[in-house]
């Protein structure tokens, strides 16, 4: 048995939207059990099946934010430092 993510969009401008997983044995049964589980009733116009073996995922490290950015809250102070520095030495 095999893991399929199933995503649906709507046709137009919508992006493609997860909506379940679905164990089949191979794709082409996956994409009739997601049609008869997740588009009955007109749920969306396309249909992507993305086997999980397939899936990338990043490591925590990776997608960790990185919060030592101090150029993004210069709130001035390093450069009154330096100014003050360069007035006492001139």
């Amino acid at each position: 048995m095999r893991t399929f993510e199933v995503f649906l969009k709507k046709a137009g401008k919508d992006e493609f939207r997860h909506v379940g997983a679905i164990d089949a044995a191979d794709a082409e049964l996956g994409v009739t059990l997601a049609r008869e589980a997740y588009v009955r009733r007109g749920e969306g116009d396309d249909l992507w099946l993305v086997d999980r073996t397939h899936i990338v995922v990043g490591p925590p490290a990776f997608v960790r934010g990185n919060h030592d950015k101090p150029h993004r809250h210069n709130d001035g102070a390093a450069i009154a430092e330096r100014r003050r520095q360069q007035r006492e030495t001139a």
